[in-house]
């Protein structure tokens, strides 16, 4: 028991010497501002402007953006919980938008199955999954669907929150099942796979 004694004390006065310090890896971090993006702050406001459009963020009470010439930099107020957990979200989002106008969002999906195939008419995406009837996907305001290949498809914008949930969408008409992997999955998804019945 004494031997333990040190190590117990060396724990519990590490534990109450980091109460006091409010740490954030994502937070902490500067976001840069690449050549040619440029961001404004109003308020809890911020716009960012770059090659492919505008977008802008309102932050919680709970942070402070500060906008410098080549960096945006987030910091908490206070070391309440809800303050560092906006710390770190609030840059992650700040990061995606300077992104977002300056290079943008893609996600590529592929499709597995016989016949099953995809194309673009217009701004509908015309899906054939072996369902009783085709799908008419129609596409949203914000966002650019391709598909390059019968099965393929590939969603492209500014905005990564509506990029992945336009994704999401097209995904869920025909999620892959795991015994001969038919749907569409994401690319480079692993698809866990079952054994199927034996005779």
């Amino acid at each position: 028991m004494q031997a333990r004694e040190p190590i117990m004390l060396v724990a519990k006065s590490f534990a109450q010497s980091s109460r006091g310090i409010v740490m954030s890896r994502i937070g902490k971090k500067p976001v840069e501002l690449p050549s040619g993006v440029s961001a404004e702050l109003s308020g809890q406001k911020i716009e960012i402007k770059g090659p492919k459009g505008v977008l802008s963020f309102t932050a919680t009470d709970d942070v402070t953006i500060k906008v410098g010439e080549t960096e945006v930099v987030v910091e908490p107020r206070g070391k309440s919980k809800r303050a560092r957990q906006q710390w770190g979200m609030s840059r992650t989002i700040v990061s995606n938008l300077v992104t977002g106008v300056s290079v943008g969002f893609k996600k590529e999906l592929e499709i597995n199955g016989v016949g099953y195939r995809a194309q673009m008419s217009g701004n509908i995406l015309k899906l054939n999954l072996g369902l009783s009837h085709d799908v008419n996907f129609v596409v949203p305001d914000g966002v650019t669907v391709t598909a390059p290949k019968l099965t393929e498809i590939v969603v492209e914008g500014i905005d990564s929150q509506v990029v992945g949930q336009v994704a999401a969408n097209i995904r869920a008409w025909k999620k892959p099942e795991p015994y001969k992997g038919k749907g569409i999955k994401y690319k480079g998804e692993y698809i866990f796979r079952k054994e199927g019945k034996k005779k």
